[in-house]
């Protein structure tokens, strides 16, 4: 049974050998870089299955790390480990495409149990055959989900990651209700106060982006969710 490959981007050194140390004695494959430009090259060859980027570091930050990984990849799981936990900070990890955030210091169990979550609900997304979907056609518009566009005649808007997560949770869902919970926990990872506000603001997002073609609206079905609705 092949191994799960983790790309661990941690400069601080004690840090960095006590995670890998952790990871491989429970028989995950690690490959760990100190700065972000070292890990960008070892995601381009490795092909990791989940990625584990510290904020702070040399050369390249975690938050432009995720943002170039996200351009060759929008499936692979993404976890910030920061010692900062400020709104803005967490917004801002969200934004460029982390599936979860870890605040430091933290337990080996605690980060296991939350990359396991992701890597399930990654595979349970694979089996479903509308996840293969990546090229949508909404009303006039015509959405990728692997390049995170989003265009209309010769205007194209580009998404970020967690925009483009919705959008297509959205369009799986079209006609139908998009739970507010089933949601939080696929784009943000749970469903706590901060995310569900975090949520209605992309969502506000997304109907601008949509203003284009007034025949598609995204209905707010109070206490239950969303409704995407063409023509």
């Amino acid at each position: 049974m092949n191994k799960i490959k983790v790309l661990l981007a941690e400069d601080e050194p004690m840090m960095g050998k006590l995670i890998k140390e952790a990871l491989e004695l429970r028989d995950f494959e690690v490959f760990w870089a100190v700065d972000g430009l070292k890990a960008f090259s070892s995601f381009c060859v490795a092909r990791p299955d989940i990625c584990i980027f510290d904020v702070m570091m040399p050369y390249k930050d975690g938050f432009t790390l995720a943002q170039e990984v996200r351009g060759l990849a929008s499936e692979v799981p993404i976890i910030f480990l920061t010692a900062k936990s400020t709104i803005q900070d967490l917004a801002t990890g969200f934004e460029v495409g982390a599936n979860d955030y870890i605040k430091k210091p933290f337990s080996m169990e605690e980060l296991i149990i939350r990359m396991h979550a992701l890597l399930n609900r990654r595979s349970s997304l694979k089996k479903s055959p509308s996840s293969l979907t990546e090229e949508y056609v909404i009303g006039k518009f015509h959405f990728s989900f692997r390049n995170l566009q989003l265009s209309i005649g010769n205007k194209q808007q580009i998404l970020s990651y967690k925009e483009a997560q919705l959008l297509k949770l959205l369009v799986d869902h079209r006609d139908a209700v998009l739970d507010r919970k089933v949601a939080l926990d696929y784009v943000w990872g749970d469903d706590s106060y901060f995310n569900s506000r975090s949520m209605d603001v992309f969502i506000s997002k997304l109907r601008k982006f949509l203003e284009g073609d007034p025949t598609i609206k995204i209905v707010n079905i109070r206490g239950k969710g969303f409704k995407l609705v063409v023509g």
